[in-house]
């Protein structure tokens, strides 16, 4: 039988690529639902050539355009991010491949392991926002959560097969496009500047967190839950080449590693497939010859006050990561907007985590109002700032 599958967010890089892997693999997966937060042309595209039962469109205004779109087809299609939370409790789909970016991502990762949906996780704000709640209620409804981010996805593999109990994670860091800027030179950064990765191809979000090292700090937050490891067991080593994905050392000092060229099509794939592996014809071969070099450095703290404090939400635990997240979902879109400056990024978590209530062991509607709060505490630290920063 077929896996059938939720892709959440098919239309951004990771859906696009999971796609890819169910087009060299037919036989293997059958597409139910599609969603996609405004590309209603991809979106339909798309719905139309796997033959999806239903195609959700987050944007609400963006409906009559998608009805429209598929008006001549029997693909059923809704709107709403309540329509996106339900497509996930569909009781003809077998594994969630949750690629939505930030908060807007966590609610469906809930929802699917309370009924028991296996979940292929690319949405890494479900475990920054609300991890303990997730993996707690994901073990008590047998539902497994399989990383999809190639960090996490090494460290998945790397553990594979072992018996032993890890001593130390250690997630490697492109550095992302400033890892060479001085830190005197931050504060000119441009939108343009922040967006040219070195070497992975992204959306827009994750390549500015990737630029300020948020990115990083929620792995780290991430990996804290996949794998149950506390904080002080978690280690961020600069990596520029992005060919070591990630590492594990176990109790005997012995180091295991998961290597390749950036592709995320291999950590989609063993996500899906898992434990098995399939072949995918397009992915690049890996040689050490075209590679002579792998280097490390540690990452620059001062330079990239972001890692710490993502730390810090990590050993405060509560509500205090989901208040990062959102003061930074606020910050980064109003960067990428021209809004605001690249240090307003870190400055607007500081000040929402300054100012924001804490609860220790938040529920799910706990989150959601730690989340509005740290929105509008951002929202207010960047008015702050602006007029400033255009008369600067």
């Amino acid at each position: 039988m077929p896996q059938k599958l939720a892709i959440l967010g098919s239309t951004g890089s990771i859906g696009v690529q999971t796609l890819d892997i169910v087009r060299s693999h037919p036989e293997q997966f059958e597409v139910v639902t599609l969603t996609a937060h405004r590309n209603w042309q991809l979106l339909a595209q798309q719905a139309r050539e796997f033959d999806a039962d239903s195609a959700v469109i987050a944007d609400e205004s963006l409906y009559p355009q998608l009805k429209e779109a598929l008006a001549h087809t029997d693909i059923k299609v809704y709107a709403g991010s309540e329509a996106v939370v339900q497509a996930v409790e569909n009781s003809t789909v077998d594994t969630v491949v949750n690629a939505l970016v930030g908060y807007a991502g966590m609610m469906p990762t809930l929802k699917a392991v309370q009924h028991g949906k296996k979940v292929a996780l690319a949405n890494k704000e479900s475990l920054v926002t609300a991890g303990e709640l997730i993996m707690k209620t994901a073990l008590e409804n047998n539902a497994p959560i399989l990383p999809v981010d190639s960090e996490h996805s090494a460290i998945f593999q790397s553990l594979a097969g072992e018996c032993s109990p890890l001593k130390r994670i250690i997630i490697t860091c492109s550095g992302g496009a400033f890892r060479n800027v001085p830190r005197e030179e931050l504060a000119a950064k441009t939108v343009e500047e922040a967006l040219r990765h070195p070497q992975w191809n992204m959306g827009a979000k994750i390549t500015v967190d990737s630029a300020t090292l948020v990115n990083k700090g929620f792995e780290v937050i991430e990996a804290r839950w996949l794998f149950d490891t506390p904080a002080d067991r978690i280690d961020v080593i600069i990596h520029p080449q992005s060919i070591i994905h990630s590492l594990v050392e176990f109790e005997d000092g012995a180091l295991k590693a998961q290597l390749g060229l950036p592709d995320m099509h291999i950590p989609i794939s063993y996500a899906l497939t898992y434990p098995y592996r399939e072949p995918f014809d397009t992915t690049a071969r890996f040689s050490f010859l075209d590679h002579p070099e792998l280097t490390f450095e540690p990452a620059d703290r001062e330079k990239f006050p972001a890692l710490d404090i993502a730390y810090d939400c990590l050993r405060r635990g509560g509500s205090a990561a989901c208040t990062m997240n959102g003061a930074n979902d606020v910050a980064v879109d109003a960067f990428l907007r021209h809004r605001c400056a690249y240090p307003h990024i870190v400055g607007a978590i500081e000040y929402a985590l300054g100012n924001a209530d804490f609860t220790p062991a938040p529920a799910a509607e706990d989150l959601a109002l730690a989340n509005q709060q740290a929105r509008r505490l951002a929202t207010e630290y960047l008015q702050s700032k602006q007029t400033q920063w255009k008369h600067s």
